[in-house]
């Protein structure tokens, strides 16, 4: 690009930047690479990245998982986080054949979900792979009680998931924009919170697929909002 072409606001910030960071500052080592370090998001590393995020979500959320709570394809976070708060542990798969689902619906039609049901929806990970998924939200919310609370993650920074995409698809990223204004339509805005995490350093190693275990926790939890790895939502549906 020529310095021409840059806006005369940004082309002195521009020229500061290309003296400090010489072509041959960088030290690529063995990032230098054309495939990743891992396919499968660091899970035959560690703990994936995202899944730090992930669980101090939920752990920070924990009060909010009791009663009747719905997880998506195995009960897993309901019980390491709700534990004796839970009084029934739903599971939701989209197909038969999951044995520890006790509900097999379709989220972006509404098909086999109970409505006014759930004190809790737990959905890690899970609207990235719903096409319909404005009319997915808005099933959740017909889900939940009065009072309920959805948690809900989702990508921002991410490769695709394979396993997914070859299944039932792997359609979105989003941003917190996005998130605010898709949760807008359905939940009160005041009633939702949105927050991203991750910074360049942490989607670098997401991408490659390291484990959280070759970051620091101060590495891990820097944030940097240009760089939103992972998306977290909290949305009540209002008492009546």
């Amino acid at each position: 690009m020529r310095m021409s072409m840059i806006p005369k606001s940004l082309r002195k910030a521009t020229e500061f930047i290309i003296h400090r960071c010489p072509k041959d500052h960088l030290k690529w080592g063995n990032l230098r690479r054309l495939n990743p370090v891992s396919r499968v998001f660091g899970y035959d590393r560690g703990k994936p990245i995202d899944r730090y995020y992930i669980e101090s979500f939920l752990k920070r959320h924990s009060d909010d998982i009791k009663g009747r709570v719905l997880e998506i394809g195995d009960p897993g976070y309901t019980r390491e986080f709700g534990g004796s708060k839970v009084e029934r542990a739903d599971v939701l798969h989209a197909i038969e054949g999951n044995p520890e689902a006790t509900i097999v619906g379709d989220l972006s039609t509404g098909k086999g979900i109970p409505r006014s049901a759930f004190d809790c929806m737990i959905l890690t990970q899970t609207l990235l792979c719903i096409y319909e998924v404005r009319e997915a939200v808005a099933n959740v919310y017909s889900a939940l009680k009065p009072g309920g609370v959805l948690l809900a993650t989702f990508p921002g920074i991410s490769q695709i998931s394979r396993y997914d995409m070859d299944r039932w698809g792997d359609y979105w990223r989003f941003t917190t924009l996005s998130a605010q204004k898709m949760f807008g339509n359905v939940f009160p805005p005041e009633m939702i919170e949105v927050k991203a995490h991750g910074n360049v350093l942490v989607a670098v190693s997401f991408l490659h697929g390291l484990a959280t275990e070759e970051l620091t926790s101060n590495e891990l939890d820097f944030h940097d909002p240009d760089y939103e790895v992972l998306i977290t939502v909290r949305a009540v549906k209002p008492e009546e």
